[in-house]
């Protein structure tokens, strides 16, 4: 999967957690902010190289 779609899906996922949180739904809504923050983590971490520096490909 393409960086582009890794970033949409995790931009879907907080935006579907902002709904569940306006609708009160707020376990099912601080389970998506929590996939969408470790799913957003893990892509940075990947993205960066030996140096420990963001790498911009």
């Amino acid at each position: 999967m393409s960086d582009f779609y890794k970033d949409v899906l995790t931009g879907v996922v907080f935006l579907i957690g902002l709904l569940g949180f306006v609708s009160g739904e707020y376990i099912i809504s601080s389970t998506l902010f929590a996939t969408a923050a470790i799913a957003s983590n893990v892509n940075t971490n990947r993205k960066r190289d030996n140096d420990g520096q963001l790498a911009c490909k």
